[in-house]
């Protein structure tokens, strides 16, 4: 946009407006302390996961591992450095509110995944461990299908949730006391 143009009172271009929305989007993100999800380090160079072979969880985790961290699948236990043991998942729903007329109207949907990360050998690195995660949802008889789809969806959600906060308390184990163990024995 020119002197002159602005002087006349043109409205800017199109293309000035999107650059200039760009710039605001950018400020106004970094301004508040964002930034994108890096590689999640994990303590472990080789780590095992175990139990729940064929469950979706299990999946997603180790994809997760694989993608996100340095960290290397091991084969089998005895080539790992640590093993996480996957010790179960379940989903669960509870009634909330129910109508004057006794009909359901808000579920709390429940998603639970208990694990605990040692080396095999009798070192605990993180105890017997529980991700719960909780979600409402509104409840209508007359959306049956779509309130079940939508039930479907949080779960998945929840999964892919319990999926980061797994692998967040797996990076705060700090194995450096391993060091002087090893020098002692």
């Amino acid at each position: 946009m020119t002197l002159a143009s602005r002087l006349r009172g043109d409205a800017p271009s199109p293309s000035m407006l999107v650059r200039v929305g760009l710039l605001l989007a950018l400020l106004t993100l970094t301004a508040c302390g964002f930034q994108l999800r890096g590689k999640a380090d994990l303590p472990f160079e080789t780590l095992y996961v175990e139990g729940m072979d064929y469950s979706v969880f299990a999946g997603q985790l180790k994809r997760a591992i694989q993608s996100s961290s340095a960290t290397r699948l091991a084969s089998s236990i005895g080539e790992a450095q640590a093993i996480l043991t996957l010790q179960g998942d379940s989903q669960e729903r509870q009634i909330l509110a129910v109508s004057g007329g006794g009909r359901v109207r808000e579920f709390q949907l429940r998603y639970r995944v208990s694990f605990r990360v040692h080396d095999g050998k009798g070192k605990q690195w993180l105890k017997s461990s529980e991700v719960v995660l909780l979600r409402d949802l509104t409840y209508d008889d007359t959306a049956i299908l779509a309130k079940e789809a939508e039930a479907t969806l949080l779960f998945q959600n929840m999964q892919s949730d319990a999926v980061a906060q797994v692998l967040r308390r797996v990076q705060a184990i700090r194995p450096a006391s391993t060091a002087a163990d090893d020098d002692e024995g």
